[in-house]
């Protein structure tokens, strides 16, 4: 059996698929498990043993339609038995319409019909489960493949000894306290919107280091560091101390292999957390008030704190609509207690410390 699983876009949504992959490979444990993503997404599934082969659809590719539809025809030659489209758009439209696949499973959409033979109503709200909708309706998109409950539904990333060796070498380049825990912050979201007001991050920054006298590595790309510089000179003096700004990943490999060296991950939500999570590493994140609540917040237990603007004043939702509260972010982001976001993040640095 060869089944394809196309998820594009964000390395977050490309790593939470991976449940996808991993749960048919149980299943079906001969089949061949091939997954389709964008060259920047491909780190997050490298050394996964439930997926056969990575395929990678270059922008190149996508931004002509002759190479587009050559691309096209040479996944009908592979000849898959499956495909489930979890990205949906029009180009991975065409590409499982024309793959000759006996299942052809996506989400239900006004058009899908024409594409898909199997049409999954997503859920949009009405459930209560810890796990998220984000997870929810993925595994919905194995039913007409795998009948039974799954039970396995958590993403996972898959490190070599040589990577974790490589992450604590660098480490031990660096003069980190080894009395203090060490913490990965997630300094700026991957958009403006969702990226907490700097003067507010600096704020938490100072408290957590007043708390726990902590390490405290920030996650960025070269291209960033002006923003986070700006961070950083807002942090007061004795913060600064504690931030070792030097001590950063050039790649998203090299930066999982740190993240996994860390005691938490503490920032902007996004898709910094769901490799944290996928690594097994304590959580604390924070919201943009425009992205969906019931999604997201997956996983949310003692060590997997989240703060959304939905859970602190819910009225706001009742008033407003998600496209107003997108254009005004930063008024909407001034209605999050800090105060209450400190006490949250104290309660969380007593769970961890066990």
């Amino acid at each position: 059996m060869k089944i394809l699983i196309i998820q594009q876009k964000r390395i977050g949504d490309v790593l939470t698929s991976t449940i996808l992959s991993n749960n048919l490979k149980k299943e079906f444990p001969n089949a061949q498990i091939d997954y389709m993503c964008y060259a920047n997404c491909v780190d997050v599934l490298k050394n996964n043993p439930n997926i056969n082969n990575i395929i990678v659809l270059e922008e190149k590719t996508r931004k002509n339609y002759l190479s587009l539809f050559q691309f096209i025809f040479s996944i009908r030659k592979k000849k898959y038995d499956a495909v489930i489209d979890a990205y949906s758009k029009l180009e991975t439209n065409l590409i499982t319409f024309f793959s000759g696949a006996k299942y052809k499973i996506s989400y239900k959409k006004g058009y899908s019909k024409i594409f898909y033979n199997y049409n999954i109503e997503r859920l949009k709200n009405g459930t209560n489960s810890e796990i998220g909708l984000a997870i929810i309706n993925r595994l919905l998109l194995l039913k007409p493949l795998i009948k039974k409950e799954i039970i396995d539904y958590k993403p996972k990333v898959f490190l070599t000894e040589t990577e974790i060796q490589n992450a604590k070498a660098l480490i031990a380049k660096f003069p980190l306290n080894k009395n203090a825990p060490t913490y990965m912050i997630g300094v700026l979201g991957s958009e403006w919107y969702k990226t907490y007001p700097f003067e507010k991050m600096a704020e938490l920054l100072d408290f957590t280091v007043k708390q726990t006298n902590a390490n405290l590595l920030f996650n960025y790309i070269p291209k960033q560091k002006e923003d986070v510089l700006k961070i950083y000179n807002l942090c007061k003096p004795e913060t600064q101390k504690n931030i070792f700004f030097d001590l950063y990943a050039t790649d998203l490999r090299s930066f999982l292999g740190l993240l996994s060296q860390c005691d938490a991950l503490i920032g902007n939500e996004g898709g910094a957390v769901n490799m944290a999570k996928a690594l097994f590493i304590p959580t604390f994140s924070l919201f943009t008030p425009s992205v969906d609540k019931e999604t997201w917040q997956i996983f949310e237990d003692d060590k997997n704190v989240s703060i959304h603007l939905k859970d602190l004043k819910p009225e706001i939702y009742q008033q407003f609509d998600a496209k107003h509260i997108k254009e005004n972010t930063f008024k909407f982001f001034d209605e999050y207690p800090i105060e209450i976001i400190k006490e949250k993040l104290a309660i969380f640095f007593s769970r961890i410390k066990n």
